[in-house]
């Protein structure tokens, strides 16, 4: 059988090949979504009936479900939803005693980018074992990858409607919410109350790109030993002993040094050295 092995592309001439992302698009953003409505579970809805005042305590994102489909008509671009699942904290008053409840919020957004024309499909082994069924899920795909990052989201507004007023908020806001998510609340969210309804506008910034596979050739040496020597943990019981010994942070105490300048000398705002 004929050898067929290129070996000054795949590890000869000093070089290394390694597999890795390649950012083909991304965007940043800041959204803001007002009166997004609170999903709580039963006993929520009981305390929150019984309340007297509320306030909103925190706001963390417990997942989020990106999705990626090709714009028709529009080759190479493609369409990225990022859906977000938010608990929201709050701190109810009910007969003079603070209670804190908790809650859902689910927000969404799209934008569309530039995700390439790839037609190499990638089977990848280990998924779908020998010829699955159909051959489903086998691995194979040549779409490309959206990975979305955020910061935890701030609370800019919370409200409370009453449902007794038609005008005053959706009694029957039917959403598909997934299991993994309402077994973090300990029980089944509630989306067709028709009490009292909480709604929070949130301000979330995010990065969203997109990427694909891809091979890249670097220069390498041998396995290099490191210089530097291994310090000893210390066994000093004194916590002062301790912090004498650690370095000032410099870095946190230093403030922007960014003075703008005139448009005209550089277009905007940029920072002097």
């Amino acid at each position: 059988m004929q050898e067929n092995r290129n070996t000054s592309f795949c590890a000869g001439g000093g070089g290394t090949v390694i597999d890795t992302m390649r950012v083909l698009d991304c965007c940043r953003d800041r959204d803001c979504f007002e009166d997004v409505k609170v999903y709580l579970t039963q006993c929520g809805e009981s305390v929150l009936q019984n309340s007297a005042n509320l306030r909103t305590r925190a706001a963390h994102i417990l997942c989020a479900e990106v999705n990626v489909s090709e714009v028709p008509f529009n080759n190479g671009f493609y369409q990225v939803v990022v859906r977000y699942y938010i608990e929201i904290e709050f701190e109810v008053c009910v007969c003079g005693k603070s209670q804190t409840v908790k809650g859902l919020a689910v927000v969404e957004k799209d934008v569309i980018l530039y995700g390439g024309e790839g037609r190499a499909i990638s089977f990848k082994s280990g998924v779908g074992g020998f010829c699955a069924p159909c051959c489903a899920n086998t691995g194979a795909s040549n779409d490309p990858v959206a990975i979305a990052e955020t910061v935890e989201p701030i609370v800019l507004g919370t409200k409370v409607s009453d449902c007794s007023c038609p005008c005053a908020c959706v009694c029957n806001d039917l959403i598909d919410i997934p299991s993994s998510v309402e077994e973090l609340f300990g029980g089944a969210l509630v989306t067709n109350s028709a009490g009292p309804t909480i709604t929070v506008s949130l301000g979330i910034f995010s990065v969203i790109r997109i990427v694909r596979p891809t091979q890249l050739l670097i220069q390498a040496t041998d396995y290099s030993v490191p210089d530097k020597e291994c310090t000893p943990a210390s066994s000093n019981d004194n916590p002062c002993a301790l912090f004498r010994t650690m370095p000032f942070p410099t870095s946190q105490f230093r403030g922007i040094d960014c003075k703008p300048e005139p448009p005209a000398s550089r277009g905007g705002c940029g920072c002097k050295g």
